[in-house]
């Protein structure tokens, strides 16, 4: 009887390897949050974590990175769409174009945003003569987020949509469906649960973005206030155990999140097995 030769011989030091690394990199730091938040009463903890500019940043952090989660769930799709399904001039530079985000330093890319979007930049001009602000507002904060945001998305549902056989398409196209019965019924349940992971890491990652915000945002208490700044101003006052406690709730969401991304695509792959 033939067997199949692994690669990489050896499960227990692999395994090993995995885990170790997996800890230091992973579990140990974020455990390491759990350890300082324990040096507090929850009483203590409670009193922290409602403080009114604290709540208050909580709403700003959740209600813009869902929102632009959001955003980029839809634009994700339609770029991985035009990138997957069509071919045109410069279409491998658009597509090295969506990884810029995450080779780009935060920093630098929030002094860009803000000087585009501030009353006086060039797009933020254009709004303010209307009367529209959009740098030091919540919408500014919400335009960096999707910046920061979209390459989740995309390169979550571009593989799936390479993978997509187009003879089913052309089969219902045959049968007299309309495009966008097509795309309802044979293409979206096939991309729904990478567009949920891709939600799902975007909203994560904008949960904890600070360089790129934090120039945009005005930083005003109880309007653009964004949560990391919270926890770096504790961490500034020395107030370690207080800045963990918030940075609890934020792990707390994110894990939250995460979890009900999995429950959604479990559910999905379900029903479309039963469906095959």
């Amino acid at each position: 009887m033939k067997t199949n030769k692994r690669l990489i011989p050896g499960f227990g030091i692999s395994m090993g390897i995995t885990l170790a690394l997996l800890s230091i990199m992973v579990l140990i730091p974020l455990a390491s949050l759990v350890v300082f938040t324990a040096k507090m009463d929850l009483s203590d903890i409670i009193k922290v974590i409602t403080r009114p500019r604290v709540v208050a940043s909580f709403e700003v952090s959740l209600l813009t990175s869902f929102i632009a989660s959001v955003i980029n769930a839809v634009m994700g799709v339609i770029l991985a769409w035009v990138l997957v399904r069509y071919d045109f001039p410069g279409k491998r530079i658009l597509d090295g174009m969506i990884e810029l985000p995450f080779a780009l330093p935060t920093a630098v890319a929030g002094i860009s945003l803000t000087s585009l979007y501030a009353d006086t930049g060039w797009i933020g001009g254009l709004f303010a003569d209307m009367g529209i602000k959009i740098a030091y507002t919540r919408v500014g904060i919400t335009i960096a987020l999707i910046f920061i945001g979209i390459p989740f998305v995309v390169r979550t549902v571009q593989p799936v949509l390479e993978k997509i056989d187009p003879l089913y398409e052309e089969a219902a196209g045959i049968l007299g469906a309309s495009r966008t019965r097509i795309f309802r019924k044979v293409i979206l349940p096939e991309l729904r649960p990478a567009v949920f992971t891709g939600f799902g890491l975007a909203f994560g990652r904008c949960l904890g973005e600070y360089g790129s915000v934090v120039f945009i945002a005005g930083n005003q208490p109880y309007e653009t206030e964004i949560t990391p700044l919270i926890i770096m101003s504790e961490l500034q006052e020395y107030d370690y155990p207080s800045a963990t406690a918030i940075a609890l709730v934020m792990l707390a969401a994110a894990f939250l999140i995460l979890f009900l991304v999995n429950l959604i695509q479990i559910g999905n792959s379900k029903i479309l097995k039963g469906g095959h």
